[in-house]
């Protein structure tokens, strides 16, 4: 049980040198990134002239935050 609470929760992190609560403090904020991409895109389905560029923009900043990870 130990050695799979291990993989579940320690080795992926600390292949990106983080900590667990380091990871878990990004991968959050990533999560809540996500989420607002995504409310942003689903408003400006309904509302094209709303949020033009927000959902692209956050997920291109996205993308520069975590190209060079692990």
């Amino acid at each position: 049980m130990s050695k799979l609470l291990n993989r579940w929760l320690f080795e992926h992190p600390q292949s990106v040198d983080e900590t667990y609560f380091e990871h878990l403090l990004f991968a959050g904020k990533f999560a809540a990134s996500l989420l607002l991409a995504g409310l942003a895109a689903m408003v400006h389905a309904v509302i094209p002239g709303m949020f033009e560029k927000t959902a692209s923009k956050l997920i291109a900043q996205m993308y520069e935050r975590t190209k060079d990870r692990g």
